[in-house]
């Protein structure tokens, strides 16, 4: 790394060198032809078109200074890039995740889990006590209960369980979720049925800690029924199990109170305190800097301002902390200060102005990168090597000046300013690292990618909503007619389908009819069911594909995209 840095180092000196010399050149004779012009004008006053010359040349010479103005300031944006992306790499882009600001709410949390019921032990679900925390995007609620799970306190219950739940949920999915998340394996399971029998006998008699993460509302009876069938499997819990769920709304917890026939019990969680949410800012604003804060008495002071805007939100003091690592420049912090964006009072298009200021100081390069993983569903979960593959594909990734960096390289530096930015969030299960967006950092990328990129999970309505500039697209369907629709895209540049359809042949027509027209298609994913036989040979049209994955959905496993 030192040999690389060193030879890039000298490469730069060597080419600024060398325009420097070339540039006072043409300075030092200007000046000399200036002078000589003026003594020759006292000898010979009729040399006017020699005045004329020399009156150009110095506009010649200013010319030269204004570039190599430009030059040095476009050395020195270039400069913070390369910075920015070697530091991301070798630092692995996160400072410290402390739980700062909220020690009370986990030991409030801690305490519940370590106490028995106090409920009456006569209803169906007397084993199991359950816990809301509650908070508008953006509080620090997924945080708070990582550090939960993680606390070696929490060892004590025979089966942990993390599940991402997310709007409009499918029974089945959640259930399959707990089963995996205990198994590390989807189950070959297909009816809910089985899958509720699969689940009662792994939690029989047995203390369990089940997390539900990320769980909206949507309608009051129908949201009430669906609970019902997820839990009735773990009624048969052993005595002290604990269910915690994070939601935004107060209305959520209160179906679950009502399924389980207990009182309900909250954690709100509001914003950070002003000295609070400062020290998180400093701790993305000035992570991997060699220098402590202290040693930046004016960019802190300029931080102390900007926390005043952010009314305590963990999110946007940690997005907005990932902009000011950027530059440690007192005019690009004075510039993120003076932006237009308002303090948020935990509306949600509020706080979305902050997120959308912390995509617009991307470089583009890195806009098109994120805003490309648009298509992926909410709480998807990223595998860093394959995204950076589909960059490549995309043409996303510039080519390194380093020819001992590869373009998977680039693409890794660029996943990791992402991370450091807080675009995404490091998870670990089984010792498998992956990563997911915040719901609201994804729901940014919905936004800024409205105009390219879409994703249709009810491919009935796909003919009315694709816009013409359309360039990335998902599609979930069992309809192959919809396929022959996508043939229609002829500038789609990626694809991801999932088809989920017994008959072979319909899929297989209607591929060899798309693959003959998408001749602009660099990414292909196809999900398939298990009686998919081959690819149509049409697929040699793609002239342009660089990326393709073929896998095939075992029953229930249509639903991990």
């Amino acid at each position: 790394m030192m040999h690389k840095e060193q030879l890039t180092k000298n490469m730069e000196e060597t080419e600024k060198r060398t325009v420097f010399s070339n540039a006072s050149f043409l300075i030092e004779s200007a000046s000399t032809i200036h002078k000589v012009g003026e003594r020759a004008l006292k000898i010979d006053p009729n040399l006017k078109r020699l005045e004329e010359v020399v009156q150009k040349l110095d506009k010649v010479s200013a010319g030269v200074s204004t570039f190599l103005h430009l030059l040095d300031c476009a050395k020195q944006k270039q400069k913070e890039q390369q910075r920015e992306l070697s530091e991301a790499r070798e630092t692995g882009s996160l400072p410290t995740n402390d739980l700062i600001g909220r020690g009370e709410a986990k030991e409030f949390v801690m305490q519940w889990l370590r106490k028995p019921s106090n409920e009456a032990r006569t209803s169906r679900y007397r084993n199991i006590s359950l816990l809301s925390i509650v908070g508008h995007g953006g509080m620090g609620k997924t945080t708070l209960l990582q550090h939960v799970y993680e606390d070696e306190m929490t060892e004590e219950f025979d089966l942990k369980m993390w599940v991402c739940v997310s709007n409009n949920f499918d029974v089945k999915r959640v259930i399959a979720d707990m089963l995996e998340s205990l198994e590390m394996q989807k189950p070959n399971l297909d009816s809910l049925d089985a899958l509720q029998r699969t689940l009662k006998k792994e939690v029989m008699s047995k203390r369990f800690l089940l997390v539900l993460d990320d769980v909206w509302e949507e309608e009051e009876e129908r949201d009430k029924s669906k609970w019902e069938n997820v839990l009735a499997p773990l009624a048969s819990g052993s005595f002290g199990s604990k269910i915690l769920v994070k939601t935004r709304t107060d209305s959520v917890a209160l179906t679950f109170a009502k399924v389980i026939k207990k009182k309900k019990e909250i954690v709100k969680l509001e914003g950070l305190e002003e000295d609070e949410c400062l020290r998180l800012l400093n701790s993305h604003a000035f992570a991997s800097v060699e220098n402590p804060p202290d040693d930046h008495k004016k960019l802190r002071a300029i931080a102390g301002e900007i926390v005043k805007k952010l009314s305590g939100s963990p999110l946007a003091a940690k997005v907005i902390g990932g902009v000011l690592n950027s530059s440690l420049d007192e005019r690009h912090w004075t510039k993120v200060l003076n932006s237009d964006f308002v303090s948020p009072k935990w509306g949600q298009d509020d706080i979305f102005l902050i997120l959308r200021l912390s995509y617009m100081f991307l470089p583009k390069h890195l806009q098109n990168c994120f805003a490309f993983c648009s298509i992926f569903r909410q709480d998807y979960k990223f595998d860093k090597d394959d995204l950076v593959k589909m960059w490549i594909a995309l043409g996303f990734i510039q080519q390194p000046h380093d020819q001992e960096w590869t373009m998977e390289d680039i693409g890794g530096m660029y996943f990791d300013v992402l991370i450091k930015k807080s675009f995404f969030d490091k998870y670990e299960d089984f010792g498998k690292r992956y990563y997911k967006m915040h719901d609201l950092i994804h729901e940014l990328t919905q936004s800024v990618s409205i105009h390219e990129c879409l994703r249709v999970e009810d491919g009935t309505k796909l003919s009315s909503i694709i816009p013409k500039t359309l360039q990335h697209l998902f599609v979930e369907t069992k309809n192959p007619d919809i396929i022959n629709k996508i043939g229609q895209l002829k500038h789609l540049h990626s694809l991801i389908l999932l088809f989920d359809r017994s008959s072979f042949w319909y899929l297989h027509n209607a591929l060899s009819e798309m693959f003959k027209a998408l001749r602009s298609l660099r990414v292909l994913h196809i999900y398939v069911s298990e009686n998919f036989i081959r690819i149509p040979e049409e697929i040699g049209n793609l002239i342009h594909l660089r990326y393709l994955k073929l896998m095939v959905l075992v029953r229930l496993c249509c639903q991990d995209l």
